[in-house]
């Protein structure tokens, strides 16, 4: 009996030394969240969202994956008080132990699945992430249960907020009437012809923007047709842009920042299409890329991703509400019509009008966040589009790769001049007016 008893002690205590100790710094990994990102911006490329509808997914992913991890750094806050519309979120139990980066990436993988449509592509990515989690870092289970649920609880708060922004109500709104009478105004572009995307994006609910039309830009020339006139001169910047001695680096920087999420290809009866990276899948990237360069932990790349998805989704609002309200031509049916009818750009035309540019303004307003994470002159290698056959590039700053995306546009022959330079300020303001209303830190007393 004493012989048993004994060696019930020694498997006892052998099993119990062989299990892994808890590592609490691979179990804090932001790069748990750096994939998590990733995966997301994977899903969406799948589920073929405008860029406007998949800056609202980041958002409102990002948002539940800083409220959820934020307790992992007392000098954090809340966003609730801070967005007018935002309630309270759930916060931990006292007196448990939570893993808070995990409860951050699941806050952050709820929302998103809630929000996409592939949600068997989210379960496969989050099963596996979560099996290597659990063996790398030898989480306790408790702990990884007790931080999943959080998670879940963050997440689902966040996603019961989504159900009041105006967004599904706008799915049923008239589609955009084209006035064909008015030489102008924006008419659908080849080769698809297609209808005008998110006509009605100003009237989703903002986080900070008093509404949609704050920061209206200033209007774009006077539409003319006369030769020598300030709005022919803009349209013949457009059509002579490649002309010059650079154009194959001009050539480049388009396509480098083309980010157009379905690019369709027409070979006779034969049609198939490229999938790609959305503008704002291109930023949160960068976000990413900065996050990994600054060695960031889990809080502050969460800062990292939720300042840029503001100025993604804000920046989209106000843009969107330009568009719209100026209705403006586009490049392409002018030349063609006017100038040259069998002249092409070099992208392929978006579906909406032209003025501002969108890369323009949700371009400065995500740099702008990301600047005030990182700092104002963090230089940078843009690796994003090396997954999809393109080159790399580098950046002195955040703000310069913003001014390189708005000209891009008019490399890519689908912007006039005016509608990226009114972007920007349209962009900086917009990014201005986040970093007024929303902070993370604390004040120090």
């Amino acid at each position: 009996m004493k012989h048993t008893f004994a060696v019930l002690i020694c498997l006892t205590v052998g099993f119990f030394s062989c299990q892994k100790e808890y590592d609490r710094e691979e179990a804090e990994n932001p790069e748990y969240l750096h994939q998590s990102v990733r995966a997301l911006n994977e899903i969406i490329i799948h589920d073929i969202f405008s860029p406007p509808v998949a800056s609202r997914i980041y958002v409102y992913s990002s948002l539940a994956g800083y409220e959820a991890g934020k307790f992992a750094d007392s000098t954090t806050q809340s966003l609730a008080g801070q967005v007018k519309w935002l309630e309270q979120l759930p916060k931990p139990e006292a007196g448990q132990e939570y893993c808070f980066p995990l409860a951050g990436v699941h806050a952050f993988l709820t929302v998103g699945r809630a929000l996409t449509f592939s949600e068997d592509l989210m379960d496969e990515f989050r099963e596996g992430m979560y099996k290597e989690w659990k063996q790398k870092s030898g989480m306790p289970r408790d702990v990884f249960e007790r931080s999943v649920a959080f998670g879940t609880t963050v997440g689902m708060a966040v996603v019961e907020q989504t159900k009041t922004d105006n967004y599904k109500e706008s799915r049923t709104f008239p589609k955009f009437t084209v006035d064909e009478s008015n030489p102008s105004r924006w008419q659908p572009t080849p080769p698809d012809y297609k209808d005008a995307a998110e006509p009605h994006w100003s009237k989703i609910r903002p986080f900070v923007l008093d509404s949609a039309g704050q920061f209206l830009p200033p209007p774009p020339p006077k539409f003319d047709t006369s030769k020598g006139s300030l709005f022919y001169q803009k349209v013949e910047e457009v059509y002579h842009v490649l002309e010059a001695s650079n154009r194959a680096e001009r050539e480049e920087i388009a396509y480098f920042w083309d980010d157009n999420p379905f690019v369709s290809h027409h070979a006779g009866h034969v049609m198939f299409a490229d999938k790609k990276v959305t503008p704002g899948g291109h930023w949160m990237n960068i976000a990413m890329l900065a996050s990994r360069m600054n060695k960031a932990d889990y809080v502050k790349s969460s800062e990292a991703y939720l300042y840029t998805a503001l100025g993604l989704f804000e920046g989209f609002i106000s843009c969107w509400h330009a568009k719209y309200t100026f209705n403006l031509v586009r490049p392409e049916t002018y030349i063609n019509k006017y100038i040259d009818q069998d002249w092409r750009p070099f992208l392929q035309t978006p579906a909406f009008p032209e003025h501002t540019s969108g890369h323009s303004v949700i371009s400065r307003a995500a740099s702008e966040g990301l600047t005030s994470v990182f700092g104002n002159n963090f230089a940078f290698t843009d690796t994003t589009n090396v997954a999809y056959g393109r080159t790399i590039r580098k950046f002195p700053s955040f703000i310069k790769a913003s001014e390189e995306a708005s000209i891009s546009r008019l490399y890519g022959g689908i912007h006039y001049l005016p509608a990226l330079d009114l972007g920007l300020l349209q962009g900086k303001k917009v990014g201005d007016l986040i970093q007024q209303k929303i902070r993370t830190r604390r004040k120090e007393k």
